[in-house]
């Protein structure tokens, strides 16, 4: 995390607070933190590690025993070795009476809290060994656990888990939040996340760019986009997506994308489907056009009057599919969301692929491994760097779906991940209705990166309302029932 070293450094030597002045208040909003949740807890575990993360569990014992805890501090590593400011901690922590012991699983038994000071945000190997055996007995030990700064074993750069990783009930972050707490396995490793600044001021934390931004429908809530239209104005002026799709036994897929670019204020949309499945697309929602298209003449009839084409939605891999994918690529100028099946036809054209600026790609894990020749885990193991590297290999904007969707639009914009939308959305549907609203959202006249953007917290926001009932059993339609109400906010 250099951005938030440089932060930090700035804080030291600008702003006139000293290493150990912030140990002692990242210890002290974490017992603060601890104290708020379970606010009848007496008996507690401070697993520490020997860095300045450890440095933080010890004022989180201390505090804890001069408010008359029971403390019991399990430590991986030898604390002989510590030094500079975790050894000052070490030391006051001794004064307060309590001393650390060699890790024993057995010293959790009991307690009511965890609190996981073991690692912190400079973690880059495989957590192995001792470590490992300690996170695992902390998964284990039945009471919730506390992550100081991060939960030990996840990169906060990334999000990927580096062998074994705590899974925290939650996690107080500090100075700044850790862009890998919110995608990947870091959301199921963190729990509920909170920030403290440390007192840093926001004038020292400003000057340093950041490298992600966090994507959150409410901040966006008053984008202009989701204001209100102008009294005199008529569908013509909202753009007409056309979406491209529903090869045999697949027309759900196709009809989802093109309801939920209705929903989300499109003037009008049109499908391009197959012969057998255009009437029953119009009949099931008759606002939406539905055409049989067979042939490349019938297609650019559609497509020479659309001012956004979505590809893929149900397209399938087989001839129809690549005749249509290609009639789209070679169609007039204009933006393209493409999704599905149609990043696959687009994966396997190899070198030959083509590079654009003026399309959206959204692929899912998988999907992105096959763009770039590489597995899916590589691509779950650094999602940053996956949507940028299909970013600049196929131009335009990137949206890797999953856990805290990534959105790559490129400089100078910082990446963006998005903290709306729940595992209930991992349903067959819910990534057509994304490939809608993007579409839906920039025929209105949102730039592709905009579109993106508002887009993906826009279906975030969906899910998580569908989901108030459960998310299991959550269906895709659930999420398009959502979006007429998150798109007009004025």
């Amino acid at each position: 995390m250099a951005e938030v070293r440089e932060i930090e450094r700035l804080a030291i030597g600008e702003g006139g607070l000293p290493g150990a002045e912030l140990m002692e208040r990242a210890g002290t909003g974490s017992f603060r933190a601890l104290v708020r949740h379970w606010p009848g807890v007496r008996r507690i575990a401070v697993v520490c590690g020997a860095g300045n993360n450890g440095g933080d569990g010890f004022v989180v014992a201390r505090l804890a025993r001069e408010s008359g805890f029971e403390v019991r501090v399990p430590m991986v590593g030898d604390p002989g070795r510590l030094g500079g400011d975790a050894s000052a901690m070490l030391g006051a922590m001794r004064g307060a009476g309590v001393d650390p012991e060699p890790f024993a699983a057995s010293a959790l038994d009991g307690v009511s809290v965890v609190v996981d000071a073991l690692f912190g945000t400079g973690l880059k190997r495989p957590v192995a060994g001792a470590a490992a055996a300690a996170i695992e007995a902390m998964n284990a030990a039945g009471a919730p656990v506390l992550a100081v700064d991060v939960p030990s074993g996840v990169d906060a750069d990334t999000g990927s888990v580096r062998g074994v990783a705590v899974r925290a009930s939650l996690t107080v972050t500090f100075i700044a939040p850790k862009r890998g707490l919110f995608t990947g396995a870091g959301p199921d490793h963190c729990g509920r996340l909170e920030h403290d600044a440390l007192g840093v001021p926001s004038a020292l934390a400003d000057r340093v760019p950041a490298r992600a931004l966090r994507l959150d429908y409410d901040r966006l809530a008053d984008h202009p986009f989701l204001g209100p239209r102008p009294r005199d104005s008529h569908k013509g002026d909202h753009g007409h997506v056309l979406v491209v799709g529903g090869d045999g036994g697949f027309a759900g897929a196709v009809r989802l994308a093109a309801e939920a670019a209705a929903r989300v204020g499109a003037g009008l949309v049109s499908v391009a489907t197959r012969d057998v499945h255009a009437a029953a697309a119009s009949a099931m929602r008759p606002e939406v056009m539905s055409r049989g298209v067979e042939d490349e003449a019938s297609f650019e009839a559609l497509a020479g009057r659309a001012t956004v084409v979505a590809v893929g939605p149900g397209l399938g891999r087989g001839e129809w599919g690549e005749r249509m994918f290609a009639n789209v690529l070679g169609c007039r100028p204009g933006l393209l969301v493409v999704d599905a099946d149609a990043l696959n036809h687009l994966a396997g054209a190899g070198r030959s692929a083509p590079r654009r600026d003026d399309w959206v790609l959204t692929p899912h894990p998988g999907e992105a491994a096959r763009l770039l020749g590489v597995s899916t885990g590589e691509v779950q193991a650094d999602r940053f760097a996956a949507a940028a590297a299909i970013r600049e290999r196929f131009g335009g904007v990137c949206v890797l779906k999953g856990a805290g969707t990534v959105v790559d639009t490129g400089p100078p914009r910082p990446v963006g991940v998005c903290v709306n939308g729940n595992p209930g959305m991992g349903t067959g549907g819910t990534g057509d209705v994304l490939t809608g609203v993007i579409a839906g959202l920039a025929a209105q006249g949102a730039g592709p990166a905009d579109a993106a953007e508002l887009g993906v917290c826009v279906h975030g926001k969906a899910g998580d309302l569908a989901a108030r009932a459960g998310e299991r059993g959550l269906l895709a339609g659930d999420l398009v029932a959502e979006l007429r109400g998150l798109v007009n906010r004025g």
